[in-house]
């Protein structure tokens, strides 16, 4: 008989155990659950957008159904003319030229992110990752056997880190940079000034770069997204840029992403996605094939919308007392302190970690948020405002008339 603890006697591997479950999927789902109990909770969990896919390029898919070269499977890396247009599209909107052979169709923006640290990091291998973080980079990272090395910012310094910070963690294990600007959870968008410096830097020591552009289309206020390899030509041969149709067309249900790079991490990458998954769905591919090739109408719209509650949320939140909420110039997320309410009493209760906090809000005030312990900074809320007008003005002032009680 095995002993109680042996290998031989574990259900799980140690690898897939020690996988965090997505804090913003699960807060999500239980305010879903909560909702279907009926009781009216508010979530602000999902990085969603509310907004139909536009209807154009559901009529694609509607079409593609019929379609019978889609009823087969198709190239892993992609469909050719889906890897074509995605490169035009790269080309257009952040000027970096690449050919169709460095692209390659992923099954959703976390699918692109999973293999490129894959591809890319061995283990032992250090990642730099900047805090707060989307809550699936560490553990793509790990699941790769590469070692998170967390670089912390704050408020201070718009959630950004320099040089100086990165070069100060950097060791000779060091590998891979994660960027991302337009920043999930943080909305924080880094100068062209900045991106530019950060590129130098990492070609400098010959560390690659994975940089998440999903966000490029959601600036506000004058900012201007910049890709890395278009500002930093340096880095372009060790810089694999990460996208997708989920958040600029409404598009998260359909799942697709892509990665773009050197065309032979690109090809490596295919031959993991080839026993991985195969193609991704051929009528998703169809759908974001209009999408890239089509116009940029609907995007604006949907921007012009989350910009309006952008301003109303960060008005909200300002107004309450112990937060503090800077203003997000990218994205969909407000990234609020909350480190002034902690250690005080709510509800005949000391709430000490923003995980205490956030559970209150849903308890009391049946508002869903995620406490910033999910993002590698605790004393935190990430709040997606890409919810409706109504929704966030009710939510927000559920949530800050019970925070008026905190004594």
């Amino acid at each position: 008989m095995a002993a109680p603890h042996s290998t031989a006697s574990r259900r799980v591997s140690a690898r897939v155990g020690g996988i965090a479950e997505s804090a913003t999927l699960a807060v999500d789902a239980k305010a879903k659950e909560l909702r279907a109990a009926g009781r009216p909770v508010i979530g602000f969990g999902a990085g969603e957008p509310d907004f139909p896919t536009p209807p154009p390029i559901v009529d694609v898919a509607v079409a593609a159904c019929s379609d019978q070269r889609n009823h087969r499977y198709t190239p892993a890396a992609g469909l050719p003319e889906l890897r074509e247009a995605v490169a035009d599209k790269t080309l257009r909107d952040s000027g970096l030229r690449v050919e169709p052979e460095q692209v390659l169709v992923t099954n959703g923006g976390k699918h692109a992110v999973y293999q490129a640290f894959a591809t890319l990091v061995d283990p032992g291998d250090e990642v730099l990752l900047p805090a707060p973080y989307w809550t699936t980079y560490p553990e793509a990272i790990s699941l790769a056997g590469g070692t998170p090395v967390v670089v912390h910012t704050d408020e201070s310094s718009g959630y950004l880190p320099g040089v100086e910070q990165l070069e100060a963690a950097r060791t000779a294990q060091t590998k891979v940079l994660l960027w991302c600007s337009p920043s999930n959870p943080t909305g924080a968008v880094a100068t062209p000034e900045l991106i530019a410096e950060v590129g130098r830097w990492a070609a400098q020591h010959g560390i690659w770069v994975i940089t998440d552009e999903i966000y490029e289309h959601l600036v506000y206020d004058g900012a201007q997204h910049a890709s890395m390899p278009v500002v930093a030509p340096e880095i372009a041969d060790r810089c694999v840029v990460l996208n997708g149709v989920a958040k600029t067309y409404a598009m998260t249900g359909w799942r697709v992403g892509w990665m773009v790079g050197p065309a032979d991490v690109v090809k490596a990458a295919t031959n993991l996605q080839s026993h991985l998954s195969s193609n991704v769905c051929n009528v998703a591919q169809r759908a974001a094939l209009a999408a890239v090739s089509g116009p940029l109408d609907a995007v604006a719209q949907m921007r012009s919308a989350f910009d309006r509650r952008r301003r109303t949320i960060v008005e909200l939140l300002s107004d309450i007392d112990g937060v503090t909420c800077p203003v997000p110039r990218g994205a969909f997320y407000v990234y609020p302190s909350v480190r002034d309410l902690l250690g005080r009493t709510l509800r005949g209760t000391t709430v000490q970690t923003s995980v205490d906090l956030a559970a209150a809000v849903l308890e009391h005030a049946e508002v869903a948020v995620v406490p910033g312990e999910a993002f590698g900074t605790p004393g935190y809320f990430r709040m997606s405002y890409a919810l409706g007008d109504d929704d966030l003005r009710t939510g927000v002032t559920r949530m800050a008339e019970l925070l008026a009680e905190v004594g």
